[in-house]
């Protein structure tokens, strides 16, 4: 992104640095994936523990992994990342696996 910024800036001298700095910022918003990360690990958590319950759970776990889902799919719009965007397809494939397995939970 740094370099994209400085070639823009290298083509065209005159330009508004207060509007640059506000695009920065919406790019940076816009690509920021800490919050659906945080989330991500607190259905884990929320994911085992409700495993360690005695009873019926299949259907707190089918919610926590359509939450899990829909964290995945977010990563995975948001990120502009290469390393990360490689990542999402085995992470939605490992939710999917565990949608399939709760689903023989009562």
């Amino acid at each position: 992104m740094t370099a994209r910024i400085r070639d823009y800036l290298e083509d065209n001298p005159i330009f508004d640095q207060t509007k640059l700095q506000q695009d920065i910022a919406i790019l940076a918003e816009k690509g920021d994936i800490t919050e659906e990360l945080t989330r991500l690990h607190s259905h884990i958590s929320q994911f085992r523990s409700i495993m360690m319950e005695s009873g019926a759970i299949g259907r707190k776990l089918d919610f926590v992994v359509q939450e899990m889902h829909r964290e995945s799919n977010t990563i995975g719009s948001k990120s502009n990342d290469a390393a990360i965007n490689t990542q999402v397809i085995p992470l939605k494939s490992y939710v999917e696996k565990l949608k399939e397995q709760v689903q023989n939970i009562e």
